[in-house]
């Protein structure tokens, strides 16, 4: 049976996509109209099929190559391959390492104080600035969550950390503009001076680190680096494993805490449980205790309904590597198969008035009741993302900090617009009012 989808443009689908005002948008517009397996140009891959049915999904989870054309401006960040499309080979032991640490509890507790302590600080700030106006949540919060990805990548053995943030900013700023077509100030033989002197700072910082590491005795498997060097990898794939958790990390972790506050400003009532339940956890202390996230059940709720509505990575995509069969249609080998994350999230058939944030669709028997790909904020199958586990208790932890403390309510007058910039960010940033709660 032939897939549906719009008739073959000139311009390679680039027109149509803009139209849409994004990719984002375009994957809503396509399945809307077509049903859950379309068949659609995808700028950059010629013809692709976008699947948004959980169901379907699961025929395409064990795909484990990415399309290399649509990750190559990532390629530059890295000195031994580009680790977004290592081949199933090599990529299956990296991953598999990278889980031992991410996803580790060890590892999560071993951060946690140093966390809790830059969350704390932003806080502050906002406290102390209170009767200024707005508060831009994006700009600040991916800013944080880049700082705590530094201290985790780095081990907090970085001698300048703010130098380390800045030169990624440099480093994400080119290349975002490149693949975005976002001006960027300077000339380009500027920019590419300035990109190529961030980048070599980043390196020599990770080889300052790593040198400690290895001076140091028996590395620490709880520290990526540390986990890196006992592992054996050679020091330019340790660089540019680091290089790729900041820019995975950086923006998923603050954009995913700015839509859950966004959403917390306009359902006032949501907000006023999430601030009991952790008035009866924490009691009266300001911040949790890593164990305290478990008991915060809620509040998970509020952040999984959030990642719903707004997934900070709205799309991923694979190839197929053999002919593959997929309900009544068959998908031949060599075709990107694209996962619309944010359509499998507003499917009305699994998600029933999709547009409404609920978060008691994340109570254990709703979540029973729904196949396992209907939710997949952070993709599905091997090229899933490693970082789930701690970006959940990153995002877990600043909006239990923030929330014991503030109330948070639109800006009035501000229009928040979602846009696609790798993450789906918003177009003019999440500007809100914040002011301390009452029996803060």
């Amino acid at each position: 049976m032939r897939i549906p989808g719009p008739e073959p443009r000139a311009d390679g689908g680039v027109g149509a996509v803009a139209a849409a005002g994004g990719l984002h948008n375009y994957q809503l517009l396509l399945h809307a109209e077509y049903g859950p397996v379309v068949r659609f140009q995808l700028p950059g891959a010629e013809t692709a099929v976008s699947v948004a049915d959980p169901v379907l999904l699961e025929a395409t989870a064990h795909l484990d190559k990415r399309p290399e054309r649509l990750f190559e401006f990532l390629a530059p960040l890295c000195e031994a391959g580009n680790l977004q499309v290592l081949p199933a080979d090599e990529h299956a032991p990296w991953r598999r390492l990278l889980l031992s640490v991410l996803a580790g509890r060890p590892s999560h507790e071993r951060h946690f104080e140093r966390f809790t302590a830059l969350a704390t600080a932003l806080a502050d700030r906002w406290a102390g600035q209170a009767d200024r106006g707005p508060v831009a949540l994006q700009k600040d919060l991916t800013a944080l969550s880049l700082r705590m990805i530094c201290e985790y990548a780095l081990g907090g053995d970085a001698a300048d950390p703010d130098g380390v943030v800045t030169a990624f900013e440099e480093v994400l700023t080119e290349y975002l503009g490149r693949l975005y077509q976002v001006p960027v100030p300077g000339t380009r033989e500027e920019r590419e001076r300035r990109t190529e002197r961030a980048l070599a700072y980043l390196r020599a910082t990770v080889d300052r680190v790593v040198a400690a590491h290895r001076s140091g005795g028996p590395a620490d498997r709880s520290d990526l680096v540390g986990a890196l060097v006992a592992a054996g990898e050679r020091p330019a794939r340790i660089r540019d494993t680091v290089m790729v958790t900041l820019l995975a990390a950086h923006h998923t972790t603050g954009v995913a805490v700015s839509w859950t506050l966004h959403l917390l400003g306009r359902h006032p009532e949501v907000g006023e449980r999430v601030a009991e339940e952790l008035d009866r956890v924490l009691g009266d202390r300001a911040v949790p205790g890593y164990a305290d996230l478990r008991r915060l059940t809620y509040l998970d709720m509020v952040l999984k309904e959030s990642m719903r509505l707004f997934p900070p990575g709205p799309y991923g995509a694979r190839e197929t590597t053999e002919d593959l069969a997929l309900g009544d249609y068959e998908i031949p080998a060599g075709t990107t198969v694209f996962y619309p994350f944010w359509a499998v999230h507003m499917n009305p058939r699994y998600w029933p008035e999709p547009e409404r944030f609920v978060p008691e669709r994340f109570l254990a028997r709703e979540v029973a009741g729904r196949p396992r790909l209907a939710y997949v904020p952070f993709g599905i199958g091997p090229r899933s993302c490693e970082g789930a586990a701690l970006a959940t208790v990153e995002a877990q932890l600043v909006l239990a900090v923030l929330l014991k403390r503030f109330r948070f309510r639109p800006a009035p007058g501000h229009e928040v617009t979602p846009v696609e910039r790798f993450v789906l960010w918003a177009a003019d940033d999440i500007r809100m009012n914040v002011s301390p709660r009452p029996s803060a």
